[in-house]
């Protein structure tokens, strides 16, 4: 195999990879090249990785921890975390040095023997990546799923047969250093977020674009036909483009007509599939990535495995995610909801005002677009974290907003937030953590958020 060469080739030279940020894309990786017997660094911030580092030291890996980590990177490969990012100074001056700065994912990409299917977006790429990876399950295939969704994927390369697919979920920190396309590309959507780290909506624009720009004539690109920035990606698309539209406009793909029904489309005919009330996940983001997948999957997967992954999916962790009922009140778990636009489509699935959870890191996004919203479907909001006062002046700022009909509470931790939605709500309302805010002021990613949020919820 390609990879088992790579491995071979890194040994002889005697070359030094160094993994920078220990987390759910490098762990494995890093033993994988221990393992190899090939010199392997371990950088991260922390000075205490816990009991792993036990592990790398007993492979042989060594450990350069603590605020200098970055300091002097004397390997000859880098493989980065998605957490650190390619424009960091220090990546930028080991490659003005030749050295050669790659990740977990850029690897895979390289030497992966199966189809690639490869999903981004500012929204909905989660639960798009999850329902293509179990229709394809439905239908009998071999299904790898990885990227920014579940575990590293190259730890598992070897495994990987040619008939297989691969799905994986790629964010922008991914894919700014990406030089190579999968065979299927979904773009869901493109809307302001993450600029605190690209700075400008042009430069997270060009990350999303790197997924279809190494496409060849083979392959296909999947857009949203509804979204002005994926429209004009049409333009660089070399193989076949489907499109995907929740406005029910004829286009060559799939679409939601006015009955209710998804519908595959050759642009003039449309053949119906199934109704949207038979998908087993409200709201009408989820019909949205819905007719992602069935895009996705035109001719590959038949439209008998399709409805039953609609009718049997219960969806994914920390998305609209039932916790419990207590006392008549419903707790949901939706920490994915890291953007405004994420919340709005979560209020929006609700259909009736609820109490939400909101607030955390400041990913440099306008709140004003969520305001209205949450003046029509909120009726508690609780602020926390950094972006606190934005949300709230956003939303006080709105022409909608009227203090008797909502209810502005603000606490300085999880704990805090629930012990107030708690007492604040009665039966037959819904509590909501709908952050619309990155998660890294008090944790180190969302599904740590999401868990906390649950742990509290469940000890009432």
């Amino acid at each position: 195999m390609k990879i088992q060469r790579f491995f071979e080739m890194l040994k002889k030279s005697g070359k030094t990879v160094a993994f920078i940020g220990v987390g759910v894309s490098n762990n494995d990786c890093i033993k994988l090249f221990a393992k190899q017997g090939i010199k392997t660094q371990v950088r991260d911030k922390r000075s205490d990785i816990g009991e792993i580092a036990a592990e790398f030291t007993a492979l042989g890996a060594e450990l350069i921890l603590g605020e200098s980590y970055m300091d002097n990177i004397d390997a000859d490969i880098i493989v980065r975390a998605p957490g650190v990012f390619y424009n960091n100074p220090a990546i930028k001056a080991a490659r003005e040095q030749g050295k050669v700065v790659t990740s977990e994912m850029e690897l895979f990409f390289q030497f992966c023997p199966c189809k690639i299917i490869a999903i981004t977006g500012s929204d909905g790429k989660t639960t798009t990546t999850a329902v293509t990876s179990e229709m394809l399950k439905k239908a009998g295939k071999m299904v790898w799923m990885g990227g920014n969704i579940g575990k590293a994927l190259l730890p598992e390369i070897e495994k990987i047969e040619e008939d297989d697919y691969a799905v994986v979920e790629l964010s922008s920190f991914q894919l700014e250093s990406m030089r190579s396309s999968p065979d299927i590309a979904a773009v869901k959507n493109v809307e302001p977020n993450h600029l605190d780290v690209h700075g400008t909506m042009d430069e997270y624009i060009g990350a999303k674009l790197n997924l279809l720009s190494h496409q060849n004539a083979f392959s296909r690109a999947v857009l949203n036909a509804d979204n002005a920035v994926t429209r004009d990606m049409a333009k660089l698309v070399r193989g076949e483009l489907r499109w995907f539209s929740t406005s029910g406009q004829l286009v060559k793909g799939t679409l939601l007509d006015e009955e209710g029904y998804l519908c595959s489309c050759d642009g003039v005919n449309k053949t119906r599939i199934f109704h949207r009330d038979e998908i087993r996940l409200p709201g009408l983001h989820n019909v949205d990535n819905y007719l992602t997948a069935m895009a996705i999957l035109e001719g590959i997967v038949s439209y008998d495995d399709m409805l039953s992954v609609a009718r049997e999916f219960g969806g994914v962790e920390h998305r609209i995610e039932f916790v419990r009922e207590l006392d008549g009140v419903k707790w949901y778990n939706d920490s994915i909801a890291s953007n405004p636009t994420r919340v709005i489509a979560g209020l929006r699935s609700f259909g009736r005002k609820i109490a939400i959870i909101a607030g955390g890191y400041d990913k440099k996004i306008p709140y004003e677009p969520m305001a209205p919203v949450v003046c029509q479907y909120v009726k508690l909001l609780i602020l926390m974290g950094a972006t606190a006062d934005k949300i709230e002046t956003a939303v006080k700022n709105d022409p909608a907003f009227n203090a008797d009909e909502l209810k502005i509470i603000r606490v300085a931790t999880m704990e805090e937030a629930v012990r107030a939605a708690r007492e604040n709500t009665s039966a037959g309302d819904i509590v909501s953590l709908s952050p619309a805010s990155a998660s890294f002021d008090l944790y180190r990613n969302f599904e740590e958020r999401g868990r906390h949020f649950k742990n509290i919820v469940m000890q009432l």
